[in-house]
């Protein structure tokens, strides 16, 4: 989620993304009803582009994120490996979603985005709405793609900040409560969260304790809203708390959820963060900056707040050390096990992948 709104950038084409492994491909989604063919030998995986149009630096991580990991992982197949595919969808403004997941989708994942999580809030003149104002039709198939994923063990899910909030929303887990101004307002830069009992004894994520020392980690924010649970109501297994300003005890926004687990019991398969671990290595995001503030879509002023942000990385060597465990754990580990499977479940001679 983002303040300091950018200007629009829908009128601008999606990221030029062109993996160098001939087996790798991007298709971008801009409209309801594009949705492309499947192609025999590939395997598509889908990310749902929450950002309404505006310049950001989550989506084409993502997406590079999971093209590289596909490389990595068709490389150890060797002969016989499946195409990789990354649909991208643009959910708010172009209403565009997958028609289904099962035989079609095995990964998901949601980027962050701005405005209010409830869509009928975004009037593009409240501050809450950092200039969204969006037709809200998108949130009742959106929904129903969350009830199909974790309802199909074979799919899995991860959403990311705003796409949290919004999985958070659906399930009932968590309530989007704004941030108030005793609290600083909008959550920047690196922040401690607090991981739970249920981490620290999780197959997966008890590693990311046992490297952090303890509970407290850092994890990179840019969030208007918290999500807080409701007295009594137990969804899912929270995996991390915002921390308290003193740094040592848990306030009332959860921040990690585990809402389903791998078939295996160690990894998890419907989880979301309400932080930013897609943002890594420092030098490809400054130049993506540089790129988008060169093509004039974004304001000085939002090119600076993610600066700032960026700088945060070398503010010491913990903090650096720190941001990298958090994204191996809640994000590219998660990941790279579940690439790894569905490429190797699908691999098939010559490639093709067997009929679902």
């Amino acid at each position: 989620m983002a303040t300091n709104a950018p200007l629009r950038a829908s009128a601008s084409p999606p990221p030029r993304i062109e993996p160098e492994d001939p087996g790798l491909h991007f298709v971008r989604v801009s409209r309801r009803g594009d949705e492309p063919t499947p192609v025999r030998g590939v395997v598509d995986v889908a990310v749902l582009d929450m950002h309404h149009g505006f310049a950001n630096l989550g989506h084409e991580s993502i997406v590079d994120t999971l093209l590289d990991l596909a490389r990595q992982e068709r490389a150890n197949l060797g002969a016989g490996a499946p195409g990789f595919r990354v649909v991208s969808f643009d959910v708010r403004l172009g209403i565009a979603l997958p028609e289904r997941l099962r035989g079609r989708y095995p990964l998901v994942v949601g980027t962050g985005g701005p405005g209010a999580l409830d869509p009928r809030l975004n009037d593009g003149e409240s501050e809450f709405a950092q200039g969204v104002a969006e037709d809200p039709s998108w949130e009742t198939p959106l929904y129903r793609l969350f009830e199909e994923a974790l309802a199909d063990r074979e799919v899995s899910l991860l959403a990311i900040c705003h796409s949290y909030g919004l999985l958070c929303r659906w399930s009932g887990a968590a309530d989007a409560v704004l941030r108030p101004p005793s609290k600083g307002g909008k959550s920047m830069g690196v922040q401690p969260n607090l991981l739970t009992e249920a981490a620290r004894s999780h197959p997966w994520f008890g590693a990311y304790w046992r490297v952090s020392r303890g509970s407290r980690v850092q994890v990179l924010d840019s969030r208007l809203f918290d999500l807080v649970p409701a007295p009594g109501k137990r969804v899912g297994t929270p995996l991390a708390f915002e921390a308290t300003e003193g740094g040592d005890r848990p306030g009332v926004a959860m921040t990690m959820l585990e809402m389903d687990r791998d078939a295996d019991g160690v990894g998890p398969r419907v989880w979301g963060v309400n932080h930013h671990p897609e943002i890594g290595d420092r030098g490809q995001q400054r130049a993506r900056l540089d790129r988008l503030e060169q093509r004039g879509e974004v304001s000085r002023s939002w090119v600076e707040e993610r600066r700032w942000a960026l700088e945060a990385w070398n503010a010491s060597e913990s903090h650096e050390r720190g941001l990298q465990w958090t994204s191996s754990y809640t994000f590219e580990g998660p990941l790279r096990r579940i690439v790894a499977r569905i490429l190797a479940e699908r691999r098939g001679p010559l490639g093709l992948v067997p009929s679902p």
